[in-house]
């Protein structure tokens, strides 16, 4: 049996973050030890623990340990976990730190999950494994069995680019996305897409519109570019009333629909999607830093506009 201790990145209160040996629950013979290679820092819900603003929900509170992308290596799998030692696996969480809430829990160097919660990766996808729950929520928001095609996607980050890449993959769609950032307009090229500043596109007749800005304030301005019973997309994580005027809604017949947390069956279809090579995450990580600088990581990626991705490499822990 490995060690259970680990060592964890622990928001203490907004804005004070440490890193700290924590002692894990001992694992059933449904769980599986992974240690973790490398985590994914999250510029939309870990932002707002960070900041204290996230909403109240089931498990909030401090001190927190925040992560819901890592990957890493089975090191010891229960007899009924369904996974083996060697497997490298995503984690898209654990709660495991006694006393310390995981929330979302896989930003530490060693996790104890039920097997049942991972997902086996492929070794070649290395590094790059930690961008599959954003591709996962990206994949949920728009490309269900009955969501029409998206034709506008508002923002131009990580999200924004994998709902940009899995909308271009439906036949004769183009899918255009508003950034306000000069900065992050680069990198459409080859993935068949357009990006723009919404000052420069004159349309107003788009029939789904995603946004993943989260800004509460920003639905007058899409009901003014959609058309009659066009239907706006919700895929951001809003820590404010969402509100829009309803005149201009009711006279084009909107529609609004909230995308929610990935599912286990969007996660496999994104696995689907890279195994076949219709997908790539190429481009999308551009900082790295080990896990013992997370501290000036995480002000980096909520800082820094140029940092699309920014991810912990813990392999040099022990």
């Amino acid at each position: 049996m490995p060690n259970l201790e680990a060592l964890a990145v622990v928001l203490e209160e907004p804005e004070r973050l440490s890193l700290r040996k924590l002692a894990l629950t001992p694992p059933t013979d449904e769980d599986v030890v992974v240690d973790i290679e490398w985590s994914g820092i999250s510029t939309g819900t870990e932002r707002l623990l960070w900041s204290g603003r996230m909403p109240e929900f089931p498990g909030m509170g401090y001190p927190l340990v925040p992560g819901y992308e890592s990957v890493g290596r089975v090191v010891h799998a229960g007899a009924q976990a369904g996974l083996e030692v060697g497997q490298r696996v995503f984690v898209p969480g654990a709660v495991c730190y006694g006393e310390v809430r995981g929330l979302f829990g896989g930003a530490a160097s060693r996790v104890v999950v039920p097997g049942k919660r991972l997902l086996p990766v492929d070794d070649a996808l290395g590094e790059q494994a930690v961008l599959l729950a954003l591709a996962a929520t990206a994949y949920h928001a728009i490309a269900g069995p009955e969501s029409p095609h998206v034709e506008l996607i508002v923002g131009h980050g990580v999200l924004g680019r994998l709902l940009a890449r899995i909308a271009a993959l439906g036949e004769g769609s183009r899918p255009v996305v508003w950034e306000t950032s000069q900065v992050r307009r680069s990198g459409a090229e080859g993935h068949g897409y357009d990006v723009m500043s919404p000052d420069d596109d004159q349309r107003r007749d788009y029939g789904s519109i995603c946004d993943m800005s989260g800004d509460p304030g920003i639905l007058d301005s899409l009901v003014a570019r959609m058309a009659r019973g066009g239907e706006i997309i919700l895929g951001g994580f809003y820590s404010q009333p969402v509100c829009f005027t309803f005149p201009p809604a009711f006279m084009r017949e909107a529609r609004f629909r909230i995308a929610a947390e990935f599912q286990p069956s969007d996660l496999a279809a994104v696995r689907s999607l890279l195994e076949s090579g219709r997908l790539s995450l190429d481009g999308l990580i551009t900082h790295r830093v080990p896990a013992t600088e997370a501290d000036s990581a995480y002000r980096t990626a909520f800082g820094d506009p140029s940092c699309l991705k920014m991810i912990l490499d813990w392999r040099s822990i022990s």
